[in-house]
């Protein structure tokens, strides 16, 4: 991969960051594509199938995978419609959650970009830290790893699908009603 594209990547990923910690949701919209998948799995607890801790009497039942698959149940599986319904009520005043609104940092890192499969598209990996504070006491912290597509459209990158993963197994934020 060229360093040029790679310098490209990171800065539309800072940019996009400093966006959502900025609270400016309906420009950051205009980053996605129309066809978007913004995706969270849910992650559990799996014992390698080597473990003496737990026996499976049948083998064929086991699964290896930390995430469930792309049709199994998620903690987010959105497109731009439903994100942008998600900004909209931010704007009425109705959104309990985020009143007062949250505050948020993103530190966004180890970032690899390889070939897409199409040549218009660029596949992303990256690690995120992100903090949240809302009102005086509650903090939230959730960090993870992020795989995206980014698509040219009109010479412009714009996230075309994000698989966000979280390292929590079990959430202890009061609410998901942030952007990651």
């Amino acid at each position: 991969m060229r360093d040029e594209t790679i310098r490209e990547v990171e800065q539309f990923l800072y940019r996009e960051a400093r966006l959502l910690d900025n609270r400016q949701f309906h420009e950051w919209l205009e980053l996605l594509t129309d066809d978007l998948r913004y995706w969270m799995p849910i992650r559990s607890n799996r014992y390698p199938v080597n473990s003496k801790a737990i026996t499976i009497l049948d083998g064929s039942r086991y699964e290896e995978s930390e995430v469930s698959s792309e049709n199994d149940l998620a903690l987010m599986d959105e497109d731009k419609d439903s994100l942008t319904r998600r900004i909209d009520r931010l704007d009425t005043g109705m959104a309990w959650a985020e009143d007062p609104p949250s505050r948020t940092r993103h530190i966004i890192t180890n970032i690899e970009v390889e070939a897409g499969d199409s040549q218009d598209e660029l596949k992303v990996y990256s690690n995120f830290f992100m903090y949240r504070t809302r009102a005086e006491t509650e903090q939230d912290f959730y960090i993870g790893s992020r795989e995206d597509v980014l698509r040219r459209v009109n010479g412009q990158l714009r996230v075309a699908s994000r698989k966000i993963v979280l390292d929590q197994t079990v959430l202890l934020a009061k609410n998901l009603s942030n952007f990651f």
